[in-house]
């Protein structure tokens, strides 16, 4: 979940990400990083918020986190790359990894992990949907 609006309804962050020259404990976009891509598309609008699915093609430290804020549309409740407070409870960030897709390193195999919305991420979306209303 983001903050603002989006205005396409999907799109790509090629942003190369790096350590933050300053902050070693951040992650940033910097030119010379290493390549990072985002693939994204919105879910669901909200009046302040946009709900977001994003596909990594690459898979850099914070790469999500560090992308949305890059184009000016931070992660609400990441208490490292966005400096808003959360208008409402949350139990950290905004972000849940509902599908994990990788490959074993010692069988090769394919693997797949699914996992729902945890209930306060539930939760906020709908007392969200019902401000639409």
């Amino acid at each position: 979940l983001c903050y603002g609006n989006f205005r396409e309804e999907s799109g790509q962050v090629s942003a190369p990400i790096a350590r933050h020259k300053s902050d070693r404990k951040k992650m940033a976009v910097v030119p010379g990083g290493r390549e990072a891509i985002s693939d994204w598309r919105v879910l669901e609008r909200f009046m302040e918020y946009t709900l977001l699915e994003v596909s990594l093609q690459t898979g850099r430290t914070h790469q999500i986190r560090v992308h949305m804020a890059h184009i000016g549309h931070p992660i609400v409740g990441d208490p490292v790359y966005c400096r808003k407070k959360p208008p409402f409870e949350t139990q950290g960030q905004m972000l849940h990894a509902g599908r994990l897709m990788l490959t074993h390193p010692r069988t090769g195999e394919r693997m797949e992990f699914t996992a729902p919305l945890p209930a306060y991420f539930e939760e906020i979306l709908g007392k969200l949907r019902k401000k639409q209303r």
